[in-house]
């Protein structure tokens, strides 16, 4: 029966991974991480690098998603290749100073670090009109140096989340006045980049640890991650097809309640593990 639980909690993180790829652009780390967690735990695995493999985990699975979520877009004509080209280089650094982070950071610190993160995007799905009015002004996409930084940023923190860094490439495309199908589809190529070169860093960053869940090489545990990319293959045209249909504002917020709830999770989780610590 207990099997039978995990590998029901498995499908459905990657049922909504690949659902949230197509539709957000985020790649699922939203839901792989914290399902992760949860896995992990039930397993009674306590050691602190519990959330190093559950991102690791998450970055190798976007690859997946966010692959599937591109094509499925591409066939629609909605990815913006000219950005991805300008953008490649700086994800790219930033991804790898994301994981430089990590590996100073202690897990209590990391479930933080997601907690805040996730916090920050649950209101934005919440309240997007709010950020929308604040930058209404802006009309072009970022060049130069503001590219670079913010890109970077991007990289950087979406590789110590686990997550594919779509909502800030939707808000920042949004915000330039790109039309939504085109900021999501060209999000799950950002999605790709990320999951690429987060997925070796943390695999290389967990290559000498011992204490590490069953299937694990490195930072990245390989059950988990073909069954979950499995299931996110399957289900990611499905949310390609409501990112083209559906009405946005109500899918966002019910994305947002659910970003609420993990935040408050790993909150919790923060501070078992800085007590165990």
């Amino acid at each position: 029966m207990e099997i039978f639980s995990l590998l029901v909690l498995l499908i459905t993180a990657g049922a909504i991974a690949g659902l949230t790829a197509g539709l957000f652009g985020n790649g699922g780390g939203f839901a792989i991480v914290p399902a992760l967690v949860l896995l992990f735990s039930v397993l009674e695995f306590q050691s602190e690098n519990l959330i190093f493999v559950a991102i690791g985990t998450s970055l190798a699975c976007i690859i997946f998603s966010s692959t599937r979520a591109l094509v499925a877009h591409n066939k629609r004509g909605a990815v913006d290749f000219d950005i991805l080209k300008a953008w490649a280089p700086w994800l790219i650094i930033g991804v790898m100073v994301g994981v430089i982070i990590a590996s100073y950071t202690q897990a209590n610190e990391l479930y933080l670090i997601f907690a805040w993160g996730v916090l920050f995007y649950g209101f934005y799905f919440l309240f997007p009109q709010i950020l929308d009015q604040v930058a209404m002004k802006q009309r072009e996409m970022p060049s130069g140096i503001a590219r670079a930084g913010l890109v970077s940023f991007l990289g950087g923190f979406s590789s110590l989340l686990g997550i594919a860094g779509g909502t800030i490439t939707v808000i920042t495309m949004s915000v330039c006045k790109r039309p939504i199908y085109q900021a999501v589809a060209t999000a799950s190529g950002v999605g790709v980049i990320i999951g690429l070169v987060g997925t070796v860093g943390f695999f290389i960053l967990g290559m000498n640890e011992q204490d590490l869940p069953y299937g694990s090489v490195g930072f990245v545990n390989l059950p988990a991650t073909i069954i979950i990319s499995l299931i996110s293959i399957l289900t990611a045209p499905i949310g390609v097809k409501w990112a083209h249909s559906l009405e946005e504002q109500k899918l966002k917020r019910l994305f947002g309640l659910y970003l609420l709830l993990v935040s408050s999770g790993m909150f919790w989780k923060a501070n078992l593990s800085a007590s165990i610590i």
